[in-house]
């Protein structure tokens, strides 16, 4: 099994990981997360769950200043993810002093093939029914009905979308997908030309920084006349564009996916599968799944901002703090259980020494020495539990949350670093701090008895090995 899992399935798996747009995706996501980190900050500044506090805040205008933080930050996550993977994948190619220009030209891109527009406020606080938020003193239906009082071009002119404007729900989590192929295709575009000589060489004396927008210049022109098209061909016959219909038919279904129940325990899965047999699963995983769990999230965050978090809002059960502070709960393979086990019961020298080296990055979400060192690559005795652990902490999370017992993540993003409890409480307060406690416990329980399995193969390696230098020594 171990020589097919070697040579015929990580292979391929590899060859896509490695490729240059997923390393542009991995890498690129990453110029996201200090906005992601900041702009938690003020969500959680903006919705202190302290009534007294909340309306004062309210009360003296903080909160909207809160807001407006949170939103020009985490709340344009696309804009981010857009420039980082074009200026990647320009820079992994070997074209370090290009890769800037790049990831400009795919947010042009980016922006370009989207509809510069709104919907009229005032018809969302219209609305239709008893259910709109209306205006003012009156409710939606007064607010209609005062509406179509008015001369028929005043209705149009009220109704009529706002333009000119950008929608920041498409440069937040709802254009996620969008940016990251745009971002993608911008960087292969771009090296591409390069490559083809397509750029404006000027004389040596020009300075460096100027000649290199002249050698930007043209490949930036064609993708972005091309993006040009694009919204036009969308615009013209289908009175739609790209991002609306990227969102719909790809990103929306791979959310669904993502969210489901089956979709987070195969993820819980792949983590340890691939860290079984020596390669990196929370990055290979990591890489992936942020593509669509990073838009769960950033909803959540809009939601829970906007006082509406509920699963009957729209809540999504499965965001990336779900990946990152449950499936990787003291390192991949959650292996609290045998930092426990090696600090307080092992007998052997090995385990003993692995777990004190392990005891303090594992409150970091660090478990190397634990893979390599014991190991759990490659190890039968611990695959199990290595396996299973991740799987009942995804299904307790999961259902805890499906069922009502906690409500959903509120869209703070706690590093994937943040010691347990203390990540639990920032991404959705006590009570995940609470389903921590349990997640660590569960770890504890299954690993146990393996682990002592384990010792005593360990004790037994260890007294022979010293019978063995006892004879070669006399």
């Amino acid at each position: 099994m171990n020589d097919f899992i070697n040579n015929k399935v990580l292979p391929p798996i590899m060859k896509v990981v490695n490729t240059r747009p997923m390393n542009a995706l991995k890498n690129g996501m990453l110029y996201a997360m200090p906005f992601i980190i900041v702009g938690s900050i003020f969500l959680i500044l903006a919705n202190i769950p302290i009534p007294s506090v909340a309306t004062y805040l309210a009360d003296t205008g903080w909160s909207s200043i809160f807001s407006q933080a949170f939103s020009m930050t985490f709340g344009v996550l696309a804009i981010w993810a857009t420039i980082g993977i074009g200026y990647c994948y320009v820079q992994d190619a070997g074209m370090g002093d290009k890769a800037l220009p790049a990831g400009l030209t795919a947010l042009a891109a980016f922006w370009i093939v989207q509809s510069l527009s709104i919907a009229n406020p005032l018809t969302a606080a219209i609305g239709t029914g008893k259910a709109a938020s209306g205006i003012g003193s009156l409710t939606g239906d007064q607010a209609n009905a005062a509406l179509h009082k008015l001369p028929v071009a005043m209705q149009t002119f009220l109704s009529n979308p706002v333009t000119g404007v950008l929608n920041l729900s498409w440069q937040g989590g709802q254009g996620m997908i969008a940016a990251i192929l745009i971002g993608i295709f911008t960087g292969w575009a771009y090296v591409k030309m390069i490559n083809a000589g397509w750029k404006i060489t000027m004389p040596e004396q020009v300075p460096s920084n100027v000649a290199n927008q002249f050698t930007s210049m043209i490949p930036s022109g064609v993708i972005i006349i091309c993006a040009t098209v694009i919204f036009a061909l969308f615009n013209k016959i289908g009175h739609t564009d790209l991002i609306t219909e990227i969102y719909h038919l790809i990103e929306q279904p791979l959310q669904g996916l993502g969210d489901s129940y089956l979709g987070i325990l195969l993820i819980s899965l792949l983590v340890p599968f691939f860290w079984f047999f020596g390669v990196h699963g929370g990055l290979i995983m990591g890489a992936v799944t942020s593509a669509f769990l990073i838009p769960n999230t950033a909803q959540n965050a809009a939601l829970y901002s906007a006082h509406k978090l509920t699963l009957a809002n729209g809540a999504h059960i499965v965001t990336n703090e779900f990946y990152n502070n449950f499936i990787n709960l003291s390192g991949s393979g959650i292996t609290f259980g045998l930092i426990v086990f090696t600090l307080f019961f092992a007998k052997s020298q090995q385990m003993r020494a692995i777990g004190k080296v392990e005891a303090v990055p594992g409150l970091f979400n660090i478990n190397e020495p634990f893979l390599f060192g014991l190991p759990l690559v490659l190890n039968p005795i611990l695959a199990i539990p290595f396996f299973l652990v991740p799987v009942v902490v995804t299904t307790t999370v999961y259902w805890a949350i499906a069922l009502h017992i906690v409500p959903p993540m509120t869209g703070v993003a706690a590093p994937w670093t943040t010691p347990p409890i203390i990540s639990g409480f920032l991404i959705g307060g006590w009570q995940f701090a609470v389903l921590q406690v349990v997640a660590l416990a569960e770890s504890a329980l299954i690993y146990l008895p393996f682990a002592r399995h384990y010792d005593k193969v360990l004790i037994e390696q260890e007294a022979e090995n010293e019978r063995k230098n006892v004879g070669s020594a006399a």
